[in-house]
């Protein structure tokens, strides 16, 4: 790798975590030496990039840095084109469509030649049966953008039917279902819903007391794996 290409890579490695890298997962990365780690950054943050850290600790990008505009690689162009088709075939309608729309916004801008790993990149998301949403997941991610709550029907697997009043937090795509992730204040817990069991949801105009990114990390770090695991099964 040239050495200015690794430079780039050093700047877009920490464009990509919101948290401290360390040296060393950097270096492995680039499949460099720890002392070439560091005489990189030195260099960059001699150039003005404004790198923040330390030896040992990790370091960070200031806000408000950015590259110019970086032409796609053709791995870039596979992973986006991958993730894509997933979103196209797994995602919600409106999420569907985006996706499509995504594609053919970043075909007009590549040249010619990054064409075909775009749009003929051999890289395929395989049918699946899926259970037909029974209402619009498209205004659950929007009361996740808004913290909002909701009012929603639901049918258990055993065909009992309750209202609840929740507090969206993440949808969980499945290949065969969707799950909306939150906290129910019926339960007083967490609990994840299959939106094909809801017969009924309605996105309030309350929003909902506690940060959404404090919700998710406490869910995320649940007493125990199996406990997890539970909600996304949707033992409820």
């Amino acid at each position: 790798m040239r050495r200015a290409d690794r430079l780039l890579r050093v700047i877009q490695i920490l464009r990509r975590h919101r948290r401290p890298v360390t040296g060393q997962a950097m270096a492995e990365e680039l499949e460099v030496s720890l002392r070439t780690l560091y005489r990189d950054i030195a260099d960059l943050i001699t150039d003005g990039v404004p790198i923040r850290g330390e030896a040992g600790i990790g370091y960070v990008l200031g806000e408000g840095y950015d590259l110019p505009p970086l032409m796609f690689t053709a791995d870039e162009l596979e992973a986006v084109m991958l993730g894509l088709r997933w979103v196209a075939k797994r995602g919600d309608k409106d999420l569907s469509r985006a996706a499509l729309d995504s594609v053919a916004k970043i075909g007009t801008v590549l040249p010619e030649r990054l064409r075909p790993f775009l749009f003929d990149a051999g890289l395929l998301v395989p049918p699946s049966y899926a259970f037909a949403d029974s209402v619009d997941v498209s205004e659950f991610r929007r009361a996740i953008r808004e913290q909002r709550k909701a009012a929603i029907c639901y049918r258990d697997e055993n065909a009992a039917e309750t209202e609840r009043t929740i507090w969206p937090i993440a949808i969980a795509y499945f290949d065969a279902q969707r799950l909306i992730v939150s906290w129910c204040e019926l339960r007083r817990d967490f609990r994840s819903f299959r939106t094909d069991r809801m017969l009924k949801a309605d996105v309030l105009r309350d929003r909902y007391p506690e940060r959404r990114k404090v919700l998710l990390k406490r869910w995320m770090t649940l007493d125990s794996a199996d406990h997890r695991r539970a909600q996304l099964d949707v033992l409820i």
